[in-house]
C-alpha cells in the first residue's frame, strides 16, 4: 500500500497535469473559433468552383486540357493531411489508418501508389508501415495556413499530373463538422471528375474569352489550389476541435483521479491515526498492568 507521502505527491502531480490540460483546452478553443471562421468563409467559393469545374468537365473533350483527361491505372498519388503536433485524441491515428487501408486495398486497381504526407504525425505513424510508398513529407505547414502554401502544393501536384508521372491524384483530410466530429474525406483532385447530369438535363457549351486554352490554363490549376486550401483549413479546424475535446476529457479524468486519490489519502491517514491511537492505548494498558 502506498504511503501518505506517495499519495500526496501523486495528487500534486495530477493537479499540475490538470492545470496544463485546462490551459491547452482554452488555447485550442480560441484557435478553433478562428479556424472555424476561416473554414466557413472558404466553403462557398470552394463548393462553387467545384460545381463549375465538374460541370465544365462534362462539356469538354478529354484532350481539351491535360488536367481533364482520364488515363490508365499505372500510378496514383495520395496526399494525406495530418497534424504536426499530438495530444488531439484519434485525429492523426484515425486518418493514418484509413489512408493505409485505402492504399493496401487499392480498390481502383492501380499498379503503384505513392504517398505524400502533410504533417509530422502522419509520417511518424506510417513510415514503418508504408515507408516504401512515401515520396515526400511536408512539415510545419499547418501552423499558419495561407493560400500561398496551397498554391505551391497545387503547382507541385499539377506538374506531377501534367507530366504524366501520375494517372490520378487523391486528397485525404479530416473535414470539420463540430468540435467533437471530424469526417475522414477522400477527394479526387485529378483528373477532374465530371458532374453527374440528371436525365432531363442538357449540357450547354461555354464561350471562352480570349481562348479555351488560356481560360482552362488559369481555371483548372486554380481549382486544384482551392481544393487544397480548403482541405488545409478543414484539417486545421478539425485538429483544434479534436485537441479541445481531448483536453476536456483529460481534465475530467484528472478531476476524477484527484477525487479517488484524495479519498485514498484520507483513508490511509485515518488508518495511520487509528494505528497510533491503538499503540498509545496498548502502551498505557501495559504500564497499568
Amino acid at each position: 500500500m502506498p504511503s501518505l507521502k506517495d499519495i500526496k505527491k501523486r495528487i500534486g502531480s495530477v493537479k499540475s497535469t490538470s492545470q496544463i490540460t485546462k490551459a491547452m483546452k482554452m488555447v485550442s478553443a480560441a484557435k478553433l473559433r478562428k479556424a472555424q471562421d476561416a473554414v466557413v468563409a472558404a466553403r462557398p467559393y470552394a463548393d462553387k468552383i467545384h460545381d463549375v469545374i465538374s460541370s465544365l468537365a462534362t462539356r469538354e473533350d478529354a484532350d481539351a486540357h491535360p488536367l481533364l483527361g482520364a488515363r490508365g491505372k499505372e500510378r496514383a498519388l495520395f496526399v494525406l493531411m495530418t497534424a504536426d503536433r499530438g495530444l488531439c485524441g484519434g485525429f492523426n491515428s484515425n486518418i493514418s489508418k484509413a489512408c493505409e487501408r485505402q492504399i493496401r486495398e487499392n480498390a481502383e486497381g492501380y499498379e503503384a501508389i505513392d504517398l505524400m504526407i502533410i504533417g509530422r504525425k502522419g509520417n511518424e505513424q506510417l513510415r514503418r508501415k508504408l515507408g516504401e510508398t512515401i515520396v515526400k513529407v511536408h512539415e510545419n505547414l499547418t501552423g499558419n495556413v495561407t493560400y500561398a502554401t496551397a498554391k505551391l502544393l497545387g503547382e507541385e501536384l499539377v506538374e506531377g499530373y501534367a507530366s504524366e508521372k501520375y494517372d490520378a491524384v487523391y486528397l485525404m483530410y479530416n473535414a470539420f463538422q463540430s468540435a467533437i466530429t471530424q469526417v475522414i474525406t477522400t477527394d479526387q483532385l485529378l483528373p477532374v471528375v465530371p458532374k453527374e447530369m440528371e436525365e432531363d438535363a442538357f449540357a450547354t457549351d461555354y464561350i471562352y474569352e480570349p481562348t479555351q486554352g488560356e481560360v482552362l490554363d488559369q481555371l483548372l490549376p486554380k481549382y486544384v489550389e482551392v481544393k487544397i486550401f480548403r482541405g488545409l483549413l478543414e484539417s486545421v479546424a478539425s485538429e483544434h476541435g479534436a485537441r479541445m475535446s481531448a483536453m476536456d476529457s483529460a481534465s475530467k479524468n484528472a478531476s476524477e483521479m484527484i477525487g479517488k486519490l484524495t479519498l485514498q489519502y484520507n483513508r490511509a491517514r485515518q488508518a495511520a491515526i487509528t494505528k497510533e491511537l491503538m499503540e498509545i492505548i496498548s502502551g498505557a494498558e501495559s504500564i497499568k498492568g
